[in-house]
């Protein structure tokens, strides 16, 4: 236990502002502050920003060396705690945690607890910096609600290209931050491929503006190519199961999603399309390629 006159010792993953004590040829030593020289921190003259002179109090980051000493750094996090930003994942550890680069000497500790969904290496992710329960630096992804204070409202119109980063993601969907400070939702129906990474940065259409002027959008093509690339994954189905599939009007949603990868209204509003053009028919809850349309197709 440390005494009522004991110092705290320094930790790494911190910032601190220590006095510069005496100097080396390879640098200079700052006071550890616990009256003990064999505690004072090196900052390398590599570590150095700009020149310092004994007396001068400087601000450090403080980190591990190769031998597991306290060392210091005037390379400070390009963010201050409470801030959010994107950061770069540069190590993911598994169920520790991941490692995001902040700018400074080195990376800075992500909590598996504080993430949100995988993190990929090199993807990057809305982050925001706090100091932990032991006093260190360390980001989390919960940045939900300091996103939405910062979004400013939708002014444009449906059938806009935007482009945003993924930064949470429901059983209903992805939230994204987009281009020009706007709260975006991407409903699971409204995609168009395989699921999205977090930090992953995509292209999408405003779909709907909501009252307080956040918006839903889509990667799907508009309604018209909906409409055609929407049959055309149908037919293509049908074809790969000789003709015949076991869905149609009556299927649940559910089902239709995992199978198509679309809402139950554009699966019908593309069979219905299909039925007009005399390429499918249904009975007994079942769809069939018409045997015409085949022929058609060898002619």
């Amino acid at each position: 236990m440390m005494s009522e006159n004991e110092k705290p010792r320094l930790q790494a993953a911190t910032l601190a502002t220590l006095k510069v004590v005496r100097k080396a040829d390879f640098g200079v030593f700052l006071d550890g502050g616990t009256g003990q020289t064999s505690d004072d921190v090196l900052l390398h003259q590599g570590q150095q920003s700009r020149p310092v002179e004994i007396g001068e109090e400087v601000d450090v980051f403080l980190y591990h060396d190769a031998r597991g000493r306290i060392t210091a750094s005037m390379k400070l996090p390009k963010m201050k705690e409470g801030q959010v930003a994107r950061a770069e994942v540069i190590h993911f550890t598994g169920k520790q945690g991941a490692f995001v680069d902040l700018g400074a000497e080195r990376a800075v500790f992500m909590p598996f607890s504080r993430m949100r969904g995988r993190v990929y290496e090199g993807e990057k992710v809305w982050v925001k910096l706090y100091t932990d329960k032991t006093g260190r630096l360390a980001v989390t992804m919960e940045v939900e609600e300091d996103l939405q204070r910062a979004a400013l409202p939708f002014t444009g119109k449906v059938g806009d290209k935007l482009k945003g980063t993924v930064y949470n993601e429901t059983d209903e969907g992805y939230f994204l931050f987009a281009e020009g400070r706007h709260v975006t939702f991407l409903h699971r129906s409204e995609m168009a491929g395989a699921a999205l990474r977090m930090g992953q940065e995509i292209d999408f259409r405003v779909a709907f503006i909501r009252p307080d002027g956040r918006i839903n959008v889509s990667l799907r093509p508009q309604k018209e190519d909906a409409l055609f690339e929407d049959g055309e994954r149908i037919l293509q189905f049908l074809q790969e199961r000789g003709g015949k599939m076991p869905y149609g009007d009556a299927t649940s949603p559910e089902i239709i999603q995992t199978k198509f990868g679309m809402s139950k209204a554009a699966f019908k509003r593309a069979l219905g399309r299909l039925f007009r053009q005399g390429t499918i028919r249904q009975e007994d809850g079942w769809t069939w390629i018409c045997e015409e349309t085949e022929e058609n197709k060898e002619n």
